[in-house]
């Protein structure tokens, strides 16, 4: 897979891909993950990316020049799945959502910032529009990481054991059951007995079980969708 980053800030989201699964899925070519400064597109000699909102009111709003000329250089040199705005009034990311974009091959990814993006980028340019949640984030940046580790602990070799993202919460529309390391007993607090039982089937009904219930119990809208 292939991930392209516009973003004001590409020093930021260098550190951050430099740690864990993330930096372990570009050590085994798993995952490109290449940042372009929407700067180096401005044709305004002091690199402005930025204007003000035709119409007046608060804030600035990221021109629309910068982005396109950006955008249309990737695309002179390979074609691209989908161009993503992270934006806060976009799709609500899920794991469904995640599963589909870790069997990409090549995507866009637009950091915006300030009150937000020239409105003509996102209506004949951008393919689709991801939000991590109901809130406003100061740039795309910390958007875009979430969903670049969503989908990328996805591709397959990337996690040590591929089987462990299947049991992960959400998927199948279950949040994941409760687990339990050693020491067996610490403070009085014990482990199930059935955990330390050996017996692998009743321990994978009861871990279904535990899914079932804590659904139930925090998330009962995941039960609603999965049977609609």
């Amino acid at each position: 897979m292939r991930i392209d980053i516009l973003t004001l800030f590409p020093t930021f989201l260098e550190n951050s891909f430099n740690y864990s699964i993330l930096k372990r899925a570009i050590d085994k070519n798993k995952v490109s993950v290449n940042y372009h400064d929407i700067r180096d597109y401005s044709a305004n000699k002091y690199k402005q990316v930025d204007d003000y909102a035709y119409g007046g009111g608060a804030g600035m709003v990221m021109m629309i020049e910068p982005i396109d000329k950006c955008i249309r250089a990737l695309k002179k040199q390979r074609d691209y799945d989908d161009i993503i705005y992270l934006a806060p009034d976009g799709e609500k990311l899920n794991q469904k959502i995640a599963n589909t974009f870790s069997l990409k091959k090549n995507i866009i990814l637009l950091c915006g910032h300030y009150k937000g993006i020239d409105q003509r980028i996102r209506d004949h340019i951008i393919t689709k529009e991801i939000s991590i949640g109901d809130y406003v984030l100061t740039g795309g940046e910390i958007a875009a990481l979430v969903f670049c580790d969503s989908i990328i602990r996805l591709i397959p070799g990337v996690l040590g054991d591929e089987s462990a993202a299947l049991s992960d919460s959400f998927q199948d529309n279950l949040i994941a059951p409760p687990l339990y390391t050693r020491p067996e007993a610490y403070n009085s607090w014990k482990v199930p007995s059935i955990l330390t039982s050996g017996n692998t089937k009743k321990i994978e009904e009861w871990r279904e079980q535990q899914s079932v219930e804590l659904t139930k119990l925090k998330r009962p809208d995941l039960l609603d969708n999965s049977s609609s």
